[in-house]
This record gives C-alpha cells, structure tokens and sequence, in this order.
C-alpha cells in the first residue's frame, strides 16, 4: 500500500465583481478496492453552498453555488489516499476474452455498448490501418499484448505536447501532428480500442510524476473492459499499465464529459486562471 497527499488549487481572477453561477467540481477520488480516501478537505472562497451527488457514472460531483458577487473564485482541495494497486499486471482474464478477436457476452454488450460507440468511417479505416501495423494478419495475440502495443506505440512514437486551450484533439488529429496532450493521446488510444470491437472509457485524475517541478499533474488515460478483470486501465502518454501512481477521479464515455472543475460566470471583465497540483508520497 502507498500513501500519498494532494494538494489541488485553482484562482480564478477577475478585473471587476462578476456574478459566479454553478461549479461543478471533480476532485473526490473512485473510491474501491485498490484505493481508499483518508481524508478529503475542500476549501472555497467565497463561501459557497456546495451539495454532492454522484452521477450516472459513479463520479462524485459537488455542485457549489453562490450568492454573492465576486472578484476572485479560488478552490482548494487537499486529500489523503492509499493506493493499493501495486500490481497493475496481477488479473485474470477470462478465458474466452484471453486472445484477440472475442466478443463480449450478450449481457456485457448492453452494458457496455455506450463504451463502444464507433468514430466516423474515416477515422475506423485509419485506425484499422494503423493498428494493423502492430501485429500480424491472423497472428494468434493475446488482448492485453494488443493494448499493451498500442499505448507502448503512441509513446514511442508521437511527441507528449502539454496543451493549455481546452478542448480534446480527434485521433485523425493527433495522428496527422504526431504530436498530442495526455488526453489526446487517451482519445486515440479509446477509438483504437473500438475500432477492436472492445469498450474503452475516458479517465480523469492526478499522476505522481517526480519528473515534474511539481511533482504532479492532473492526468487523463484510458480505461479497457476486460472480462474477467474489468476495467483496466492503459496510459498511452507512458506507455504503460495504470498503476500504484495514478490516481483516478472521474471517468466518462466521452472524453469532454469530467473536466475537474467546470462552470460559469456573468459580467464582462477579463478573467486569468492559475492552477496548482502537488503529488506526494507519504510514509
């Protein structure tokens, strides 16, 4: 088990009071059996009246609402986790599900069918294209190794781009620039899973990354349903398995739907965004 703290701050700065309307915050971890919340505290100036739900998803959502007029929105989460995921490599799958092609069960299918909505025709024959430079025509492979090819090819091969415009680039995008974001190389990677006849979903959430000056980021990668296993998740921007240093918060079918914080203002006055993520472990 690894511990670690988080600390998430986002100032949001205006040139004049403006009226703050609803915020929608993403910022609780998926609680289940590989990762339990110690503690959670969430600070936000002005004071708001914040209600929780989760939506269809399972995603914990605050809403904060507020009444009076402001000039600086600032939210401060900050949160304990154990991570149990140590071991991203240790699942079964079922046996049916082991060597790509399968299909799913009747059952999983109506389950899993919003996961395995295709792009358009164009973007499907590209991808078929390019995936099936992976492996050989009729080469007996297993499905993780499939995945595994795949993630471990946008690594090796497109350029990690950080991106400060919102908004996820297409998989013809990314591929046409070789070049993409986190999130833009988890949209890839989903479309390539689909285009395999497997459900992928988006997932949002915090890296421990040392690498970095702060050392931490939000995050984005992607999510597979594995019979047998579940949902695993694959981060093509490293080219690896989800592990004990990925924290998820939110997850979706599509990739635009868990932004951590979103929501909306009324007035006209220029507004500057500053965002802070600090990932520590813990003893």
């Amino acid at each position: 088990m690894q511990r670690y703290k988080i600390l998430h701050r986002t100032y949001y700065n205006f040139s004049d009071k403006v009226q703050l309307g609803p915020h929608y915050l993403r910022l609780r971890p998926r609680e289940d059996y590989e990762l339990r919340i110690e503690s959670f505290s969430l600070t936000i100036t002005p004071s708001a009246n914040l209600r929780w739900h989760r939506d269809a998803e399972g995603n914990s959502v605050a809403t904060a609402t507020f009444d009076a007029p402001a000039q600086q929105l600032v939210f401060e989460s900050e949160l304990i986790i154990e991570q149990y995921n140590e071991s991203p490599l240790n699942f079964m799958v079922a046996d049916y599900a082991i060597n790509y092609p399968f299909s799913y069960t009747q059952d999983d299918q109506v389950l899993l069918s919003p996961y395995m909505q295709l792009p358009d025709l164009d973007t499907q024959q590209q991808l078929k294209q390019w995936t099936g430079q992976l492996w050989q025509a009729g080469e007996k492979i297993q499905t993780y190794t499939a995945l595994q090819r795949i993630a471990s090819q946008i690594f090796q091969n497109l350029s990690y781009k950080v991106r400060e415009e919102p908004g996820v680039q297409t998989a013809k995008e990314t591929l046409a620039c070789n070049t993409g974001s986190c999130r833009d190389f988890a949209q890839l990677f989903m479309d390539a899973a689909k285009c395999m006849g497997l459900a992928a979903r988006f997932v949002t959430g915090y890296l421990h990354a040392p690498g970095l000056d702060a050392a931490g980021a939000t995050h984005a990668w992607a999510e597979v349903y594995l019979p047998g296993a579940g949902w695993k998740g694959f981060d093509p921007t490293i080219g690896e398995m989800a592990g004990t240093d990925h924290i998820p918060v939110a997850v979706a079918r599509l990739s635009k739907s868990v932004p951590p914080i979103e929501g909306s203002f009324t007035g006209e006055p220029e507004s500057s965004l500053d965002v802070g993520v600090w990932v520590s472990k813990l003893l």
